[in-house]
């Protein structure tokens, strides 16, 4: 397929490289070819889109980036020079790129300054951030279903512009249950698992009660959530424990919640998300360059769904969302 707009697709800039350096390292003899990949914003991408028909990438921070950047003045610097070069480098090829901000949640007033003037100011389509914040020491963390971020969420709202919640490895503290175990950390199953759990967390909250509108995306087909969601829903209309939500998990995952294909290039995942949620909600993603670009474009252009599905998932749905001008 022509045309097909990506939507989780990362860059880094030198002060926030060293977070993601963990996953190249085991690429034997890739390590430096991918870190160029992530810092380069122009011509290695651009190439890859042209040999297989990507006619724009929606470009988003690295993880955990801001993120884990403790110190908060620290973050609100880090995350409005990642913002500025990133609107550089859309400036100069306008046609092919388009930007979610970064955001040092760890101030939610200052993430609301931010998103306020890479939105307003940069031309941004949507806000992205790698799951919860480290605030004032390494060890205190905050996720985005505590009260101190309700006028942030009230502020996306009234924005109308998508959150992209992506992933990052769960803190110390939370990950005993891999301990010992390295190698299903990050891609293989921790992030699904906490990102997917923190998206529960929001949805158990009240939050999409108290803001009906939000517009929450999800990599990766959803983070599990598309398959375990009816099984979450079903047990927690039965036994809610004081849980404050007013809807079911069902409601609000069809109703609050977008997926992209990043990182999931296999078609039974796909047919669960498409029977779940239906092809409006699914977009078209690589994940680049943790993943190829041609191995995601190959699959998608040759997956058994009806060409109207495959153009909703690969474009259109992505024009809709962020209300792309093209």
């Amino acid at each position: 397929m022509l045309h097909k707009i990506g939507l989780e697709e990362h860059y880094a800039i030198p002060e926030t490289l060293g977070g993601s350096m963990i996953y190249f390292n085991d690429y034997v003899g890739q390590t430096d070819m991918r870190t160029t990949r992530m810092l380069d914003l122009l011509d290695l991408r651009i190439k890859d889109m042209d040999e297989h028909g990507m006619d724009m990438m929606i470009l988003s921070l690295n993880s955990p980036a801001i993120q884990e950047i403790f110190e908060v003045s620290k973050a609100v610097e880090i995350a409005k020079l990642s913002n500025d070069r990133l609107a550089d480098a859309i400036a100069q090829k306008q046609n092919r790129f388009r930007g979610f901000a970064a955001l040092p949640l760890q101030d939610p007033d200052e993430a609301i300054k931010e998103m306020q003037r890479a939105i307003n100011g940069l031309g941004f389509v949507g806000v992205l951030a790698n799951g919860y914040s480290q605030i004032g020491d390494a060890d205190t963390y905050k996720y985005l279903d505590d009260p101190m971020y309700i006028d942030f969420w009230a502020e996306v709202e009234k924005m109308d512009i998508p959150f992209y919640m992506h992933p990052r490895e769960p803190m110390p503290c939370n990950a005993g249950q891999i301990e010992g175990h390295p190698w299903i950390q990050g891609a293989p199953w921790a992030f699904g698992v906490e990102t997917g759990t923190h998206a529960l967390r929001l949805m158990c909250s009240g939050l999409f009660d108290k803001f009906p509108n939000l517009k929450l995306l999800l990599g990766h087909l959803g983070e599990m959530l598309p398959f375990a969601i009816w099984r979450c829903s079903h047990w927690l209309e039965k036994r809610g424990r004081g849980m404050p939500a007013k809807k079911t998990m069902l409601e609000y995952l069809n109703e609050n919640v977008w997926v992209t294909t990043s990182g999931q290039f296999h078609l039974p995942p796909l047919m669960c998300t498409l029977m779940q949620m239906g092809s409006d909600r699914i977009l078209f993603a690589t994940d680049y360059p943790f993943e190829d670009v041609s191995e995601a474009c190959i699959w998608f252009d040759a997956c058994p769904i009806s060409e109207s599905d495959r153009y909703k998932i690969g474009r259109q749905n992505a024009i809709d969302l962020f209300k792309l001008k093209l």
